[in-house]
């Protein structure tokens, strides 16, 4: 079903006891971002603040659950979007030879062109309030994390369109505010936003550009979905609300926006203009990504419906609302992934701690040798994916959410030393990890059932013992520059230990835990090794793996141990022998102060159970903790 603005899908959260509305004051300033982050992290419901200090209500973690996910969506549930793409997909690619019989089966062919957007000559919903003399503060802008460049726009549509072809995109590009009047936008270099603005550079003309919030929440989902450049979202909206998207004309620029949009901030960007500091920014991917120059976008006029709700979400250490997100693309782009990238694909999965480019799981159907390979190959390659940094292929009946079978599959069907290779390649702009900016090393893993063909010049694989033998992890503790070491999962199968080290104390550590390695038979043990800092707690594994995935480059941080074992250092590298070439963020906490207020006001927000702030946990992996070296380090 389609919504009518974000007050009409409140309606049915409330119906479905989706969502807790606080009538308290709670601050837009840093205040409502510790609240929603206990909340999404408890898996609790939407919220709504009516009393932010501003006329607008704030609807946030409206997407942070499967139920709420496929409500906003407008089906029953996750999968069923991917089922329908799935049934066009395969009526377009079995069309019957005859013509009677393709005349017949048009109409579900032409399904498609029903769901394309169709403009009006009226004004919409969206523009019952006119405002000429824009002022942005009159929203609940959120200033999310302490280190936070300023107050930021966190579920903005932003609407634009090429100067020469025509052809238009939304894209969900953060928007920071400056003054009343003006604003930064980030959209990145690999993005469409960014292709439209050099060719209004190349033209030397003002570039019109549109920030939509709120109305169908369908409409934000789509603004991050993967699709081809060129392809309208509203098409795709279109199709997943099973009807067309009605656009209106804004008031001040050539742009269209939906009708029932709650809010429309209007204006330009002007390419000659210089550009503006932009960040930092506490980002998905845990850490705050850093400031940089982004173009200055001029609000000319806002207009929103009168019963307006303000839209935001907050990203930071996942798992939050934007997991929600990729879970939905998981389900609605596998059979055009298949259809489109590589047809053997039967499954993909991102998971939180790979925040969505660190690591991808890719399953499918292998029918000869080198088929794991081949599609490692392709991947890398393919639209999106380009960004992602550790690929791993399986093959079979594995599930490739369950992650304790998953690791034990891999580990199987995999000879690291002949079954990994290496390269380099585009990064998501936020990787902090790398060298050199947006470019780094990238590790592709065939962990698939091998044929005959694919063994035949290997070794006989190695037996591992499945017991700890207190002599060989007794080796590690005799070294004072090992903090601690976790090898429980061994105990379950899996051959991989955590170690922690204090580059701080001794920059080439990393070094000497190599050289140990590879000079003791601890390879009977373990086929991968795990370094991270010492301020990492090395019995939670997914702070873990989000921390190996986030602060290693695969290229470059990998060492062979032996040919079948491997270590990979996961720390932070501003401390390595010889430094590190460029700035390297903090991660993303509440300071003390937010904490103290939340915990002290919990019982007014109306909550029934008290829900520990999730900074807490990970308050020691900031840089000793103190203002002045998190403010270098960003």
């Amino acid at each position: 079903m389609a919504y009518n603005g974000l007050a009409n899908f409140i309606d049915d959260l409330r119906k479905e006891d989706e969502i807790i509305v606080i009538n308290s004051f709670v601050d837009p300033v840093l205040e409502i971002s510790e609240v929603t982050d206990r909340i999404i992290k408890s898996e609790g419901k939407a919220l709504l603040f009516n009393n932010n200090g501003t006329g607008f209500p704030l609807l946030i973690n409206a997407y942070g659950s499967d139920k709420r996910m496929a409500m906003a969506l407008g089906k029953n549930n996750l999968i069923e979007p991917g089922e329908e793409i799935e049934a066009i997909a395969n009526g377009l690619s079995d069309i019957p030879a005859s013509f009677v019989k393709k005349i017949a089966a048009l109409p579900d062919i032409l399904k498609i062109t029903g769901y394309f957007p169709v403009m009006l000559n009226k004004k919409g919903k969206c523009q019952q309030v006119i405002l000429h003399e824009p002022d942005l503060a009159i929203f609940p802008v959120l200033k999310c994390w302490p280190y936070d460049g300023g107050r930021f726009i966190t579920l903005p549509m932003v609407h634009t369109i090429h100067p020469e072809s025509g052809k238009t995109n939304i894209g969900m590009y953060r928007v920071q505010i400056l003054d009343e009047k003006t604003t930064a936008i980030h959209w990145q270099r690999h993005k469409t936003g960014a292709n439209h603005f050099e060719a209004w550079k190349r033209l030397n003309k003002k570039m019109p550009v549109t920030v939509v919030l709120g109305g169908d929440p369908v409409y934000a989902y789509s603004a991050t979905a993967p699709l081809p450049e060129n392809i309208s979202e509203y098409i795709l909206t279109g199709f997943l609300r099973r009807g067309k998207v009605k656009l209106v004309k804004c008031i001040t620029n050539e742009l269209f926006v939906p009708s029932d949009a709650d809010i429309i901030i209007e204006g330009y960007v002007d390419p000659v203009e210089n550009m503006v500091w932009e960040g930092p920014f506490g980002d998905h991917t845990g850490f705050y990504s850093l400031a940089d120059w982004y173009p200055k976008f001029h609000v000319t006029c806002i207009t929103h419906r009168r019963n307006a709700v303000y839209p935001a979400t907050i990203v930071g250490i996942p798992p939050h609302e934007d997991s929600w997100f990729t879970k939905a693309t998981e389900k609605i782009f596998l059979p055009p992934f298949k259809m489109v990238i590589q047809p053997e694909i039967e499954d993909f999965h991102l998971p939180p701690s790979g925040v969505a480019h660190n690591l991808a799981i890719v399953r499918i159907n292998k029918t000869y040798p080198g088929q794991g390979m081949k599609v490692l190959n392709s991947l890398f390659g393919a639209g999106q994916m380009m960004f992602t940094k550790y690929l791993i292929i399986v093959s079979g009946e594995v599930n490739i959410r369950d992650y304790r079978k998953l690791t034990i599959n891999i580990f199987e069907n995999t000879d690291f030393y002949s079954d990994i290779f290496f390269c380099n390649g585009p990064l998501d702009v936020l990787d902090h990890s790398s060298d050199t900016f947006s470019f780094g090393g990238k590790a592709g893993l065939d962990a698939t059932v091998k044929f005959t063909e694919e063994i035949q010049q290997k070794q006989a694989p190695r037996e591992y013992i499945i017991s700890n033998e207190p002599e060989l992890t007794d080796k590690l503790t005799e070294n004072k520059f090992i903090n601690s070491f976790n090898s429980d999962l061994l105990n379950i199968g899996i051959p991989v230990i955590i170690l922690s080290v204090n580059q701080e104390e001794d920059a080439e550590v990393i070094d000497k835990v190599r050289d140990i390695l590879i000079n003791s038979d601890i390879e009977r043990l373990f086929r991968l090794v795990l370094v991270v800092d010492h301020t990492v707690d090395v019995k939670d594994l997914f702070m873990i793996f989000w921390q190996v995935l986030g602060n290693s480059d695969p290229k470059r941080d990998h060492s062979f141990i032996t040919h079948s074992s491997m270590m990979i250092d996961g720390t932070i590298k501003i401390f390595r022998k010889g430094g590190f070439p460029r700035k390297w963020p903090d991660i993303v906490c509440s300071d003390e102060a937010t904490i103290k207020t939340v915990d002290e006001k919990w019982q007014s927000y109306g909550f029934k159970k008290f829900i520990p702030s999730p900074s807490l946990r990970y308050q020691n992996l900031r840089r000793s903790g103190k203002d002045e070296v998190v403010k270098d380090t960003i």
